[in-house]
């Protein structure tokens, strides 16, 4: 569906705080810290495991096996950062902060500082073209108008001609841009505590590179860091690619509530243990976006009391297979690219 066709459909009696009731009276809001001591747990041991046996492989090609199962681990540990991030874990702000240095900086080498600014105002502002930092960093268009700033220059303008591959292509280089916001933003003066966050993310730098260096030779070590980084940055922008895109897209001038602003701009992905499992939970889109705060296992309890609600008051509630979202994710990117060349 183009831009110029979608629509956005206000419920006149469904509000956020009719829902939250009921999600309260569930008890779906509470902390689970039980859950998260266990997942922490075991993230870390996915983690220990992967260098455990990157150690014990020494010298061969099979590094390549542990340069996926790291990358995918890599974003596991995101995922506990994102959780975290939320204060779903914690709501004491040092052991949140703690919690989220570890897994971000120390384990990942991304700033924990600078994904907490940037993800909010995601959050705040799901799919607005004119605030969502997630759409207006992106390289591909959502909107025709925006051709005149990301199609500036000549490999904007290929990327746009080409986006429903392009995007995809583009997120095996999502680990480096991850790597290098902190210190973006450390730059411009928009990072809290920025000698220990971005010391914490170079002692990732140095601990990564030199363990790696210090097994492998020199064109098994560039062949395992370059398969491992585009490993991570393609899952990590896997992840989060169904969750808006070929949404509703708007602009400033739009005014939604908080009920319609995130149900209206999310797509979930339908559950499964696999699925929760590869999703971090953030599958529950429409859930999460509508409770950031809410505990990642309870999201899959409120799926079925959001649903009820927005058929009730008539709002849409997208759900669909993983395969079918990023199709739908293509198609759409497809046709305002196609949009955008044919003016």
């Amino acid at each position: 569906m183009s831009t110029e066709a979608q629509t956005i459909t206000i419920s006149p009696t469904g509000t956020h705080e009719d829902l939250t009731e009921r999600i309260r009276r569930a008890g779906l809001l509470a902390p689970r810290r039980d859950y998260y001591v266990l997942k922490i747990t075991t993230t870390l041991l996915l983690m220990a495991g992967c260098w455990v046996a990157f150690f014990l492989i020494g010298d061969s090609w099979w590094q390549l096996v542990v340069a996926v199962a790291l990358g995918l681990t890599f974003v596991q540990s995101g995922f506990i950062g994102h959780d975290v991030g939320h204060r779903q874990i914690s709501h004491t702000k040092q052991l949140a902060q703690a919690i989220g240095w570890v897994h971000m900086n120390v384990l990942m080498g991304m700033t924990y500082g600078w994904w907490v600014n940037h993800h909010n105002r995601h959050h705040s502002h799901p799919n607005n073209l004119d605030k969502d930092p997630d759409t207006r960093r992106r390289k591909v268009i959502f909107h025709v108008d925006e051709v005149p700033t990301k199609g500036a220059t000549a490999f904007g303008r290929f990327v746009i001609r080409h986006q429903a591959v392009m995007f995809f292509v583009l997120l095996a280089q999502e680990a480096w841009r991850v790597h290098a916001s902190g210190f973006q933003a450390a730059r411009a003066g928009t990072l809290k505590r920025p000698l220990t966050e971005l010391g914490l993310t170079v002692l990732h730098g140095l601990l990564y590179l030199g363990a790696v260096l210090a097994v492998l030779p020199p064109v098994k070590a560039i062949v395992f860091i370059l398969l491992n980084q585009a490993i991570f940055g393609f899952y990590l922008g896997a992840v989060f690619a169904p969750n808006h895109k070929g949404m509703v897209v708007h602009r400033s001038d739009v005014e939604l509530d908080w009920l319609h602003r995130q149900v209206l701009t999310s797509r979930n992905i339908r559950p499964g243990r696999i699925t929760d499992f590869l999703f971090g939970g953030l599958n529950y889109q429409i859930e999460h976006h509508l409770y950031p705060t809410m505990p990642r296992v309870n999201l899959g309890r409120a799926r079925p009391i959001v649903r009820t609600y927005c058929a009730e008051h008539g709002i849409p509630y997208v759900e669909v297979s993983a395969w079918e979202s990023y199709r739908q994710v293509a198609g759409f990117l497809n046709e305002v690219g196609a949009e955008a060349t044919a003016r």
